[in-house]
């Protein structure tokens, strides 16, 4: 339901080119007008590289302690981390399906596969709890920052954190990392999902011993329902999607990592090599802390893109129209209904909005016909199985190197796009159960060409 007047709605879609497209719920490909040099968006933010680089020596002080609990994380000593692969039968199916060339390598992040709540949301959500943790042990003289961390993983840490409690407002993956990490350190733990949510994830969580709470809303209001609820207990910390510091430095840590894959591959990025990301976008936390951690580290060489869901594309309305958080998709009349359920939201980080805004290239939309598509496909040819919101930031290659992006036409990127890399962030797939992945792969079967 619109709640801006016909006149101004009229009136951004006379400003904003592609305003009309997105409300008809189109694919557009949106360069974002606003993008400033590196040296110059920094200085428009608090944050900094120290405040990454915090998170991750909190990471590896945890990392026993991850180690001993998560024995899947024994052979990267604790680290939570995904692989990066290349994809090229999967870029020679975008080729053919979509009749573009796309110049550049095309390398797939798989986050999709991270351990312990495989999705990316295992960097910010885990990060946050685990911060959140260290601060109540240090305040009760349980730790020191010399001690091996790996003492989180008994009876006595466990029989101290049940005192407390931990709530977050989720779609689904976000309340997954969090519910299963805060249940495991023995905190008790409220998960209040939306309507979207996958049932399957709804009852992994409730197999964890975690609470969770049901709407019939959107993910706005299990989010704000869960935020007013929390307020009323002084032993609840609640982790808040849309406005968490914490959780944005979390994602931060994946860029050091990336570079560090991407050395062992033997990959360049520098003024004559540029990488090209896509990270698909729900409220903007995980893609913003992703990009701001590769913007640090690789400055104007790196070029970061949200993916949105057609139906939903909040945060490519906050920054077209400049409101940020101060509109919503039913603001414009759009339904907010997509298979894509981790990006089935309505009204952007506010917060994350203002601080990328400087640093983002671009946004683009998929429909849910597109996702299953791409899901088939890439199942088909890298055998990688993923849940369709991952596959949000797959056609991004394809748009950008199309002629009408206009994108490529600054700075020489057309000349230095051939030696450049494209990374498409997976971000969920791995822990989907194999009947409804193979749902997923039906529908891909019977999507529309």
């Amino acid at each position: 339901m619109k709640t801006f007047n016909d006149s101004l709605i009229q009136l951004w879609k006379n400003r904003y080119p592609l305003f009309n497209k997105v409300v008809a719920m189109e694919e557009v490909f949106w360069v974002n007008p606003a993008i400033q040099p590196f040296q110059t968006a920094i200085k428009k933010t608090s944050l900094s590289e120290l405040d990454v680089k915090d998170a991750e020596e909190r990471l590896q002080r945890f990392a026993p302690y991850i180690a001993k609990a998560f024995p899947e994380t024994i052979k990267t000593n604790g680290i939570i981390e995904s692989p990066l692969v290349k994809i090229p039968a999967m870029k020679q199916s975008l080729e053919n399906d979509y009749r573009q060339t796309i110049l550049g390598e095309v390398l797939l992040k798989c986050d999709s596969h991270l351990p312990i709540s495989g999705s990316i949301k295992a960097r910010g959500g885990i990060y946050e709890v685990l911060k959140f943790a260290e601060k109540l042990a240090l305040e009760h003289n349980l730790l020191s920052f010399e001690d091996d961390y790996s003492i989180f993983n008994s009876e006595q840490f466990q029989s101290f954190f049940s005192k407390y409690s931990i709530a977050v407002g989720s779609t689904g993956n976000l309340g997954l990392s969090i519910g299963i990490i805060a249940a495991k350190l023995g905190f008790h733990v409220t998960v209040h999902m939306s309507h979207d949510a996958k049932q399957w994830k709804k009852d992994l969580l409730r197999s964890k011993g975690v609470h969770v709470i049901e709407y019939e809303a959107d993910y706005s209001k299990a989010v704000e329902s869960g935020r007013i609820q929390a307020e009323q207990d002084p032993y609840c910390y609640f982790i808040d999607d849309e406005n968490s510091r914490d959780l944005f430095l979390g994602y931060a840590v994946a860029a050091s990592r990336l570079k560090k894959q991407l050395e062992k591959l033997q990959i360049p990025v520098d003024e004559e090599h540029p990488l090209f990301v896509y990270l698909p976008c729900g409220v903007g936390g995980g893609p913003g802390g992703v990009a701001f951690g590769l913007k640090l580290i690789f400055k104007d060489q790196v070029h970061c893109f949200f993916a949105e869901p057609t139906h939903s594309p909040c945060m490519l309305l906050g920054l077209m129209t400049g409101l940020y958080e101060n509109i919503s998709v039913q603001d414009v009349g759009l339904d907010n209904l997509t298979d894509a359920d981790g990006l089935a939201v309505g009204r952007p980080s506010g917060v994350v909005a203002r601080t990328m805004e400087p640093f983002i290239s671009g946004i683009f939309t998929v429909s849910d016909n597109q996702l299953y598509k791409l899901l088939k496909r890439l199942a088909d040819t890298e055998g990688i199985f993923l849940e369709p919101s991952a596959l949000a930031g797959m056609i991004g290659p394809v748009l950008l190197c199309r002629n009408d992006s206009g994108y490529l036409l600054k700075d020489q990127l057309m000349e230095k796009i051939k030696k450049g890399t494209h990374i498409i962030w997976a971000t969920g797939g791995s822990m989907v159960p194999e009947a409804v992945m193979k749902e997923y792969y039906q529908k891909g079967l019977s999507a529309k060409e």
